[in-house]
């Protein structure tokens, strides 16, 4: 199977961005990635983070939905414990019917404290927010699945009318709307994994969900998806590379010295210098990369990342760098391309996405037994 390519738009926004300009920005990316044939875009919700400042990205999927005809999109995340579940429910059915089935789902406990409390919830542990995932996750079944129930939680109420009979063949007053998603099958779920022992990947092998990895080093890589595949396997299911997606920082141009440039000095070194290095090493995020590459986490620096973590490059370098991650992991399916702000000058990133649909993900592939048995000894 060759890799696919997909968009992931945080979507790192310079602070000062209005709200436009980030929402212009988001349907430019999803224009732009349709017409390169990538496969996927995820949107990210965050309500608290200036650099990640889209609250809502439904409204950019449905801005998106009229102007693109091929690519998929999800929410990455749609964050569970700051949603009625029977709201979120409804408003995602909605959004897969109006994509015509172009539409999977991004669900998370939510990784910032800040959004949590102005969500009401104060000082939550992460096993509290993950079994608010998984109760709110079940009641959003059962209104997807458009049968009578009423559910009183521990976090929340809800649930779905008994549909009244109708007096005559002409009543239509009684029949209650149809929110399922498209076509009432359950839209794929996505979730997302980034520390090395991530509890979203043993959930995602329980469920039989999609695996999205944010990339923070190889050995955490290679863990993401022995954690999966165990679940996967031990709940009678049998785990296959082709759905795992991992995010990660690329940037393709039409020389070695040319990609790396423009990260230094574009956007991406931009934001990298000003909100994620100190972000990593604050809470430890740059230990994996520092480990894979035998430093101190505190020296790691932007050209740091550009040389041994990024795949930065020409099509021909950035191929190579990509199968040596392959042959050192076992691959995956999508290469989720974190994405930047280039909304004052587009042109050197839609040019990295055309590379990278084009002449780079043809030539980059799983090897073959991707799949593993649906036994317990795999």
């Amino acid at each position: 199977m060759v890799m696919q390519t997909g968009l992931i738009f945080h979507p790192y926004m310079r602070p000062g961005r209005t709200a436009r300009q980030t929402f212009d920005w988001g349907v430019q990316s999803s224009i732009a990635c349709d017409k390169a044939g990538f496969d996927t875009m995820m949107i990210s919700e965050h309500a608290s983070q200036i650099w990640e400042n889209i609250p809502n990205p439904e409204l950019i999927i449905a801005a998106a939905a009229l102007q693109t005809e091929n690519i998929s999109f999800a929410p990455m995340a749609h964050i569970l414990p700051h949603q009625h579940p029977t709201k979120l429910a409804v408003m995602v059915g909605w959004l897969s019917q109006i994509l015509e089935g172009r539409f999977f789902m991004g669900i998370g406990a939510g990784a910032y404290p800040q959004a949590s409390y102005m969500h009401g919830i104060k000082d939550a542990e992460p096993k509290m927010l993950n079994d608010m995932v998984r109760e709110s996750l079940s009641i959003m079944e059962k209104i997807w699945a458009r049968e009578p129930f009423f559910f009183e939680g521990k976090y929340w109420n809800a649930g779905f009318p008994q549909e009244d009979a109708p007096e005559t063949e002409e009543d239509e007053q009684h029949m209650l709307a149809d929110f399922a998603p498209w076509n009432g099958a359950f839209p794929e779920i996505a979730v997302t994994g980034f520390s090395s022992n991530s509890p979203s990947m043993k959930l995602a092998g329980e469920r039989n969900f999609k695996p999205v990895s944010i990339y923070s080093g190889i050995d955490a890589l290679k863990r993401h998806w022995e954690i999966y595949s165990e679940a996967n396997i031990a709940a009678g299911f049998t785990p296959d590379r082709a759905r795992h997606a991992v995010s990660h920082t690329i940037f393709c141009a039409d020389t070695d010295a040319e990609a790396k440039r423009e990260v230094m000095e574009g956007p991406i070194g931009y934001c990298f210098e000003r909100y994620l290095i100190p972000i990593w090493k604050r809470f430890g995020m740059m230990d994996g990369f520092a480990k894979d590459h035998g430093i101190d986490p505190n020296d790691a620096d932007l050209e740091f990342l550009v040389d041994k973590v990024f795949v930065v490059g020409s099509p021909d370098t950035v191929v190579d760098k990509l199968n040596v991650l392959f042959e050192q992991c076992g691959g995956w399916g999508t290469l989720q391309v974190e994405s930047h702000d280039y909304y004052d000058n587009p042109e050197p990133w839609f040019h990295s996405l055309n590379l990278l649909a084009k002449e780079v993900a043809p030539r980059v592939k799983l090897p073959e037994g991707s799949k593993a048995p649906a036994t317990a000894d795999a």
